[in-house]
């Protein structure tokens, strides 16, 4: 979510990134279509798992490529591996505070009425880091060892609610059940209410009319809710405090004080970076495998290789596809002239495919030797919070299920989400074997 991203419904189905250029119909090759067209932040290219070859021609052609549009004015799109991490680690030349998703032009005002949210990813030092500190503590490696018998225990139990020769919905009763639980957690959110949490997350990086939510005006009342929602838990914490991430916000020096729109922007951003990246990231690796069964062979023939397999699959799904920077001042990416508040979009999706960096990076290889150098977390001081916490998941998740399928056979090709930012999906329907 931007700064600038809950607007009214006058703006309805009119955000950034849903570009009014979007036609209806068959998508065209990108290698069919003038290099200064191609605009990779067509969220039907990652819906219709057509992205490929635009980030392909870009990496080759135009790395540091332009596009201007109506709505989110002038964006760079960075394809390649080392530019990402340049502009990455470079806080001081490329800022977060502007936001983190493509959004409307930093010189243009709000839309009326809209909501302006914060949020310490999108933020610079030092209130970057003085608010993430406040909350790191609940991945902290103490604290993920305290966890993982947890973990386990709860997915052993939703695997072994699995019906076997029955087919059913990956996403919703696997990855979404055991994310969302481990989010109630992480919140000490009312776990009979935990669904709450996926909506929330869902309806944050929705594009209006595309499934989700009908226009801009749901978001907003849906997002409102959330935050009466977590008030109510924030008030209760101020006077029991536990070891939750509300209780962290309410009681530390830096976010005791947050102002409302801050609070939702740093829900949103622990929701999401808790739900979408791990949820997606269960459901690649089910998927990816399918794809290259020759890789589910080998792990299954020694499971010691799970957690490089992790690692891979991370690199090869990428659960989210980009993030943007803003430039601070005029400067120079790539022999192309950046102006002061461009946003740069940095695609990861298309860094950790860039074959100078990984060798065949289409194929999943689970004994890669760089698997770990993938970009999907981030570099710098903005580098996931919750990296470990999701490598813990999935290395259980996989421990598990080696422990009890045979075959996890993936039935038909996923539903993807409509989406440029989360790579993600909406349905996957398998059917499981047990040993």
């Amino acid at each position: 979510m931007t700064q600038a991203s809950i607007a009214t419904p006058r703006h309805q189905a009119r955000v950034p990134g849903d570009a009014e250029t979007f036609v209806d119909g068959p998508l065209p090759s990108a290698y069919d279509i003038p290099l200064e067209d191609v605009n990779p932040a067509n969220p039907r290219l990652f819906a219709e798992n057509r992205w490929q070859e635009t980030f392909e021609r870009l990496r080759a052609e135009d790395p540091v490529h332009f596009n201007e549009t109506e709505l989110a004015g002038r964006f760079w799109s960075l394809t390649r591996y080392e530019d990402i991490k340049q502009v990455d680690v470079d806080w001081k030349n490329f800022s977060s505070a502007k936001g983190i998703a493509l959004g409307f032009p930093v010189d243009a005002p709000l839309p009326e009425g809209a909501l302006k949210v914060s949020m310490f990813i999108a933020q610079d030092p030092p209130v970057h880091d003085v608010q993430r500190k406040t909350v790191a503590g609940v991945v902290a490696p103490s604290n993920l060892a305290k966890m993982e018998e947890l973990i386990r225990s709860r997915t052993a139990a939703v695997l072994d609610s699995l019906p076997e020769n029955t087919p059913f919905d990956w996403v919703d009763t696997v990855s979404i059940e055991l994310t969302t639980m481990m989010l109630a957690t992480l919140f000490d959110f009312p776990f009979e209410q935990r669904r709450k949490l996926t909506r929330w997350s869902d309806v944050v990086t929705a594009v209006p009319g595309r499934g989700i939510i009908n226009s801009v005006e749901e978001r907003r009342d849906e997002l409102l809710e959330c935050l009466s929602a977590f008030t109510a838990l924030w008030e209760r914490r101020k006077r029991e405090p536990g070891d939750d991430l509300v209780s962290m916000l309410a009681h530390g020096a830096e976010t005791k004080d947050m102002q409302p729109m801050e609070f939702l922007g740093n829900l949103m951003l622990l929701i999401v970076g808790g739900n979408d990246t791990t949820r997606n990231t269960m459901t690649g690796s089910v998927y990816g495998l399918s794809q290259f069964p020759e890789q589910f062979a080998k792990l299954k023939a020694d499971p010691s290789l799970i957690p490089n397999m992790v690692a891979e699959i991370i690199r090869w799904q990428t659960p989210l596809s980009y993030m943007r920077r803003t430039a601070n001042a005029d400067c120079e990416l790539g022999g192309k002239q950046i102006k002061k508040n461009d946003q740069i979009l940095m695609w990861f999706v298309s860094g950790n495919r860039d074959p100078s960096v990984f060798e065949n990076p289409d194929a999943i290889d689970i004994t890669r030797p760089n698997a770990r150098s993938h970009l999907s977390f981030g570099f710098g001081l903005h580098r996931c919070m919750g990296n470990r916490l999701a490598e813990l998941q999935l290395r259980i998740l996989w421990e598990e299920l080696l422990d009890r399928f045979e075959t996890i056979e993936v039935l038909e090709e996923p539903e993807r989400a409509y989406s440029s930012f989360v790579k993600g999906y909406t349905r996957m329907p398998v059917r499981v074997r047990r040993r």
